[in-house]
C-alpha cells in the first residue's frame, strides 16, 4: 500500500472536490485525511491518499486531464511509510488579537527556536463584532520533545504576547494525543 499526498488549487466553483473523489474512488484509493478551503477566489487543498502501489500510475493518468481540462493543477509526492512517532508532547495553541503583518512568523518563529513543531496550524482574519477591526485567529497543534523546557516556552509566548497585543492560550490537545509528562494549562496575554 502506498501513500500520495496531492495538493489542489483551481478557479473555486461547485464540482471540485468530487472530481478528484471520484478519480480516487475509481482506483480504489482511499480519501485518508484533507484540508481544503476557499482561499480568495480560488479553491485549494491538500489530501493523503492510501493507494494500491500497482495503481499508483493509473491515479495519477487520471488525474491529470483535470490539470489540462483547466479545473485544477494537481501536484503530486509520494510519502515514505509512516515511521512510529517519536514520543512528544502535544499542544494546542490557540492565538486572537488584532491582525498585523508578521505574527505567524513571530510565532512560528519562537517555536521553532525551542524545538516545538507545528503539526497542523489553522488560521483566518474576520471583522470583530462591535468595533469592526480585523481580528487574526490562529489554532495550532504542536509537538513538543518529551524534555521541551516548558518555562522557556511560557515565558517566550508571553513576551511574544505582549509584544504583539494578542491572546494566546496553550492547553493540552482536545484530540486524543498523548500529552506525556503533567500538564498545567497556560494562558497569556
Amino acid at each position: 500500500m502506498g501513500t500520495l499526498v496531492l495538493t489542489v488549487i483551481g478557479d473555486d466553483r461547485s464540482g471540485l472536490v468530487e472530481a478528484v473523489a471520484e478519480v480516487v474512488a475509481r482506483h480504489g484509493g482511499n480519501w485518508d485525511r484533507s484540508s481544503m478551503a476557499r482561499l480568495g477566489t480560488k479553491f485549494a487543498g491538500i489530501v493523503e491518499v492510501s493507494i494500491g502501489d500497482r495503481l499508483v500510475d493509473g491515479l495519477i493518468a487520471d488525474l491529470e486531464p483535470l490539470s489540462a481540462d483547466g479545473l485544477l493543477e494537481i501536484g503530486f509526492e509520494e510519502a515514505s511509510e509512516a515511521s512510529p512517532p517519536d514520543e512528544a508532547v502535544f499542544l494546542a495553541l490557540h492565538l486572537v488579537g488584532q491582525d498585523r503583518p508578521g505574527i505567524v512568523h513571530e510565532i512560528s518563529r519562537a517555536l521553532a527556536g525551542r524545538g516545538v513543531s507545528i503539526d497542523e496550524l489553522t488560521t483566518a482574519s474576520t471583522s470583530a463584532p462591535m468595533s469592526a477591526e480585523i481580528l487574526f485567529e490562529a489554532t495550532a497543534t504542536l509537538r513538543a520533545p518529551l524534555d521541551f523546557d516548558r518555562d522557556a516556552l511560557a515565558a517566550a509566548l508571553e513576551e511574544l504576547a505582549n509584544e504583539l497585543m494578542v491572546d494566546i492560550e496553550l492547553s493540552p490537545p482536545t484530540r486524543g494525543e498523548t500529552l506525556g509528562s503533567s500538564w498545567s494549562p497556560m494562558r497569556r496575554r
